[in-house]
């Protein structure tokens, strides 16, 4: 049962690994570069009621592993399409309906990211009802859906399709599917396999409530009596602060590395970074996968604020690196030493927010509260980042040929300013209670 489990994970996840990190490469090239932004700005606009109402219907009205089919289905058909219009426009042409390929990508990306909480639903359930430690058994399940992750960012990067048929290479080539509508495929037809997947999961029966559940606590809006509390605001306005870095480098780190390739420098245009920017950010999961195994230690040898300011901090490292790296040796030392900071700054912030919270919530609501957390971290928090970001980004880099050239330097610079901002305010004002 765990290894189903574990392959849930790990296609759950490899869904979004195949375009999340490259996306931006193809945007460019389809006349959508100006609208990057927007593109991971939907995913967490969308996480700010998505994941709510989809917690409903699986409370009340469907099986959660049925609910997980259903969405995947809707996701990787919008997923598909978006592969289609794609297809119809051809490779290196602009999209002749950008509207129309927005408005479907963000009906998949609607779908998609209730998935991510449910998949976790669907695996407490099932763990609880077969006798198993959810504390103990669910980790290393969950890790495999960074591996399927990981898995997809390399098949994406390596993979390509063009006159000569299907084949796979590390060097340069303008059809690898990191650069192409091809990557919304593969996106696709995964969601798809999730999809009949799900419906062969047991059962994962309705609880039916005791007591009546008011519409505030359904939508889990109890929580946000939390702000109340002078640290619990803090923390959770600190936490939409950083989550304002979370989508930057998912973003932009694609397009920034293979700008690269116009190098009239061929031992720049050339390199390994240029040419595989999918699989060198790859090193970030892995950074990701390994640190969660380090939280533990850290939080009780140093408590919350200090993991907190590490992860604030590792932030400022992983925009920095980006700003004074370069492809060719040993620049790409930075590129390599931004990658395996995004471990820390990513978990250290959100998993060890999640368990903070929980620390200091009422029983009551503690769904809610985590609800709140990451309303405020991956809805609102990200969402602005995002879009702010962008807005940096294109007033100091123009695309050009396919690429997005510009002054990096500046804007990787002013991303790390601010994370650095963050990190100093926080350890000024917030003041955990001691027990």
């Amino acid at each position: 049962m765990k290894s189903r489990l574990a392959l849930m994970n790990f296609l759950e996840f490899a869904v979004w690994g195949a375009y999340l990190t490259c996306m931006g490469n193809y945007l460019g090239v389809a006349g959508l570069g100006d609208k990057i932004s927007w593109f991971y700005a939907i995913q967490g606009i969308v996480s700010i009621f998505m994941p709510t109402l989809m917690g409903i219907v699986a409370d009340k009205y469907m099986q959660p592993q049925r609910l997980l089919g259903l969405c995947h289905l809707l996701a990787g058909g919008f997923m598909l399409s978006c592969w289609w219009m794609g297809e119809q426009a051809g490779f290196g042409n602009e999209l002749p309906d950008k509207s129309l390929f927005i408005a479907l990508y963000t009906m998949s990306v609607a779908f998609y990211m209730p998935t991510i909480a449910l998949t976790n639903t669907v695996a407490f359930s099932i763990l609880k009802n077969n006798g198993l430690d959810t504390v103990k058994d669910f980790p290393p399940i969950r890790v495999l859906g960074t591996v399927g992750f990981i898995a997809t960012m390399w098949f994406v990067n390596c993979a390509f399709m063009d006159e000569s048929g299907f084949g796979f290479t590390l060097g340069d080539n303008p059809h690898k599917f990191q650069y192409t509508y091809l990557q919304f495929m593969v996106s696709g037809i995964l969601s798809l396999v999730l999809c009949a997947y799900c419906f062969t999961l047991p059962e994962c029966k309705l609880q039916k409530k005791e007591t009546k559940v008011s519409l505030v606590e359904s939508l889990g809006l109890n929580a946000f009596k939390l702000f109340k509390r002078r640290q619990m605001a803090l923390f959770f306005i600190f936490s939409a602060l950083l989550g304002m870095c979370l989508q930057v480098t998912n973003g932009f780190a694609g397009p920034f590395l293979t700008h690269f390739n116009s190098s009239p420098d061929p031992a720049i245009a050339d390199s390994f970074a240029a040419d595989n920017a999918t699989l060198l950010t790859s090193i970030s999961q892995i950074s990701e996968a390994l640190c969660i195994l380090m939280i533990p230690f850290f939080l009780k040898r140093f408590g919350i604020k200090v993991v907190m300011l590490m992860s604030m901090f590792a932030w400022v490292f992983r925009f920095g690196f980006f700003g004074i790296g370069h492809p060719t040796m040993p620049g790409v030392i930075f590129f390599i030493l931004s990658c395996i900071v995004y471990g820390v700054a990513f978990d250290f912030f959100n998993v060890s927010g999640g368990i903070f919270v929980d620390q200091e919530c009422d029983p009551k609501i503690k769904a809610s509260a985590q609800g709140l957390f990451m309303m405020m971290t991956n809805g609102i928090g990200a969402t602005f980042g995002t879009l702010a970001a962008g807005e940096i980004v294109n007033r100091y880099c123009f695309w050009q040929d396919g690429y997005l050239q510009g002054e990096w330097t500046t804007c990787w610079f002013i991303f790390a300013s601010f994370a650095l901002a963050v990190g100093v305010s926080f350890a000024l004002v917030f003041h955990p209670e001691k027990k």
